[in-house]
C-alpha cells in the first residue's frame, strides 16, 4: 500500500513538472513577410473584391495593428526589419545591386559572383546582432524562405553571418521579378529547377496590351512556379522540425515574392474569372494576392496536422506600402490624375486610389503608393496570432515599425531588449498590458526622409525642391492639409530632430547607397 502511495505520489509529481515544463516551453514563430502588399488588400482592413479569409482569421482571432510602418521599398525595409535600425541609418548597411546572378554560368562561377558581392557589401560589425542571431541565442534554429536578404544580391557567407541556420531561395532581387527560376540556392548550394529555362526567371513584361497578355500566358520554359517550390520546402521543414527528438523551438522567416509585380501567376482563380468588373491583369493580380492568403492557410494547417498550432505564433506583415502592377491605359495609372490628365508634383497633388483607377483601393484610402513618404508608401499591414495567449479580435493603434520586430522577438525569447537598437519591443501589448512606445518614427524614401511623433504629427520632405511639409494624421487621414506655416514652431522642432536622425545629411534619407558587385 505504501508503495502504491509513493508512485501514485511520483506520478504526480511528474505530471505537475511535465505541464509546467510544457507551459514554459519557448514558442515557434513563423514570421510571414509579403513583398508590395498594400494593407487595403485585405479583408480585414477593408478589401471588398478579393477575399482573404486566412489571413482575416490570423486577425479575428489575434491582434491587428493599425499604426504599423514599414519603409518605402523593399531592400531598405528588410535591412530595418534584419537589423532593427530605421532605414536613414546609412552607415548600418549598403545596397548591394542587383542582377550579377544572371551571369552564374554564364561568363561568371558561384565563387567569382560571390568574391564580388562581398567585396563591395558592407560588411557586419564584429558585435552586430541581426533579428535570426536574437532566436539562435535563445536556444532556436533558424530558417529563411524565399526572397533572401535586404541587398538586392547577397551570398551564403552572409546569410550565415546573419544568423540563418538553414536558407533556401534568390539570392539576387532582380532574379525574383520572375517567377519561374532555373535554378535556387540551398545553403549555399545552387539547386537546378527542371523545366524552368529562362535565364530572367520568366519576367513578365509590365502594363497591359495584346503583346503583353500573350507573353504572359506563353509557358515555354517555365513549368515551376518559384511560390509552389518554396512553399514546398517550408512546409517540410516544419514537419522535420516537428518531429525532433530534441524539441528545439524554430525561428521561421518567409519573405514571399508575392504579390509584387510584373504581374505572373499560373492561372486565374476562380472566384475572378467570371467577374466583368475586373480587366485581365486585375484579375492575375488578385490571383496573386488569393495565393498568399492560400498559403496562409497552408501554414496554419500544417501547424495544425503537426500538434503544434498551440504553441506556436504568426506573425503577418509585409515590407512597404502599396505599388500597381495593373496599370493600363485610361484605366490605371500611378502618375496621372485619371480625371485631369495631370502629372502630380507630390506636394499640392498626389495619388489617390480613386484619382489613379486602383479598384481594389490597395493603399486603404491613404496617399502615395511604394517609394514615396506618403502614407500609403510606408504602412503597412501587420497581424499576430498566438492561440490562447494572445487576445482574439484585438486591434492596437499604438504606432510600430519594422524594425521594432527585433527587440519584440528579443523580449519574447529571451526577456531581454537590445538598447543599441532603434526598435524598442511592443511585446507587452501583444499579450493586453502596455508596452514602451517610442516618440517618433522615421522612414526614408525616393523623395526624401519623413518622421511620424507617437500623437500624430507628422513631418515630409520632399528633397530636391527643399519643401517641408507637416501633417496631424488623426484628423487628416489623407494627408490634404499641410500645417507647417500655421505650427511653425512645431515644424522647425520635427525638421531638427529628423535631420538628426539623419546623421546631419538629408541625403541620407534618400535610401541608402547602391554599390555594384
Amino acid at each position: 500500500m505504501k508503495n502504491r502511495s509513493l508512485k501514485f505520489i511520483f506520478g504526480v509529481v511528474v505530471l505537475v513538472n511535465t505541464m509546467m515544463a510544457a507551459q514554459d516551453k519557448q514558442p515557434n514563430i513563423i514570421l510571414i513577410y509579403a513583398d508590395d502588399l498594400g494593407r487595403g488588400l485585405l479583408g480585414t482592413y477593408g478589401q471588398k473584391i478579393i477575399s482573404t479569409p486566412n489571413i482575416d482569421k490570423l486577425a479575428n482571432e489575434g491582434l491587428r495593428f493599425d499604426n504599423a510602418y514599414g519603409s518605402h521599398y523593399c531592400s531598405p525595409a528588410r535591412a530595418s526589419l534584419l537589423t532593427g535600425m530605421h532605414d536613414c541609418r546609412t552607415d548600418q548597411y549598403n545596397i548591394t545591386q542587383a542582377g550579377i546572378y544572371m551571369q552564374l554560368d554564364n561568363g561568371l562561377s558561384l565563387d567569382e559572383i560571390k568574391d564580388r558581392v562581398n567585396a563591395v557589401a558592407m560588411p557586419a560589425k564584429k558585435d552586430a546582432i541581426f533579428l535570426a542571431e536574437v532566436a539562435q541565442k535563445a536556444g532556436y534554429t533558424t530558417a529563411e524562405f524565399g526572397k533572401l536578404e535586404w541587398g538586392f544580391s547577397t551570398t551564403p557567407e552572409r546569410l550565415d553571418r546573419h544568423g540563418w541556420d538553414y536558407h533556401y531561395g534568390y539570392y539576387d532581387h532582380q532574379r525574383c521579378h520572375g517567377f519561374y527560376p532555373s535554378f535556387l540556392f540551398e545553403n549555399g548550394k545552387k539547386v537546378d529547377i527542371p523545366g524552368n529555362t529562362l535565364i530572367d526567371c520568366g519576367k513578365n513584361p509590365e502594363g497591359e496590351s495584346p503583346e503583353n497578355y500573350k507573353k504572359r500566358w506563353d509557358m515555354t520554359g517555365r513549368k515551376v512556379y518559384s511560390e509552389t517550390i518554396i512553399m514546398d520546402k517550408l512546409l517540410d521543414y516544419l514537419e522535420v522540425q516537428s518531429k525532433k527528438e530534441t524539441e528545439q523551438p524554430f525561428f521561421v522567416y518567409f519573405p514571399s515574392q508575392l504579390p509584387h509585380g510584373p504581374i505572373s501567376i499560373p492561372e486565374v482563380a476562380p472566384e475572378f474569372k467570371n467577374n466583368p468588373n475586373l480587366s485581365e491583369l486585375e484579375k492575375e493580380y488578385a490571383s496573386m494576392v488569393k495565393m498568399l492568403d492560400t498559403d496562409v492557410g497552408r501554414i496554419y494547417t500544417k501547424l495544425e496536422e503537426l500538434g503544434v498550432l498551440d504553441n506556436t505564433i504568426l506573425v503577418f506583415t509585409g515590407d512597404n506600402g502599396h505599388e500597381l502592377y495593373y496599370h493600363q491605359k485610361d484605366r490605371c495609372d500611378k502618375t496621372h490624375d485619371l480625371t485631369t490628365g495631370q502629372t502630380y508634383n507630390n506636394i499640392s497633388t498626389k495619388f489617390y486610389s480613386h484619382l489613379g483607377g486602383d479598384v481594389f483601393d490597395g493603399n486603404d484610402g491613404m496617399a502615395g503608393i511604394k517609394r514615396s513618404n506618403w502614407e500609403g508608401g510606408v504602412r503597412v499591414p501587420l497581424v499576430w496570432y498566438w492561440k490562447g495567449k494572445i487576445q482574439p479580435g484585438t486591434i492596437s493603434n499604438q504606432m510600430v515599425s519594422n524594425y521594432d520586430f527585433l527587440n519584440t522577438l528579443a523580449e519574447i525569447v529571451g526577456g531581454k531588449t537590445l538598447k543599441e537598437k532603434d526598435g524598442v519591443s511592443y511585446a507587452k501589448t501583444l499579450f493586453g498590458k502596455k508596452s514602451k512606445e517610442r516618440t517618433y518614427t522615421v522612414y526614408s524614401s525616393t523623395m526624401g526622409p519623413a518622421l511620424v511623433t507617437k500623437e500624430g504629427w507628422k513631418l515630409r520632405y520632399l528633397l530636391k525642391k527643399n519643401v517641408f511639409q507637416l501633417y496631424y494624421l488623426p484628423d487628416d487621414y489623407k494627408e490634404e492639409n499641410d500645417l507647417s506655416s500655421k505650427y511653425k514652431k512645431k515644424t522647425e522642432s520635427l525638421k531638427q530632430i529628423l535631420y538628426k536622425e539623419c546623421n546631419n545629411n538629408w541625403q541620407n534619407g534618400v535610401s541608402a547607397n547602391k554599390v555594384k558587385p
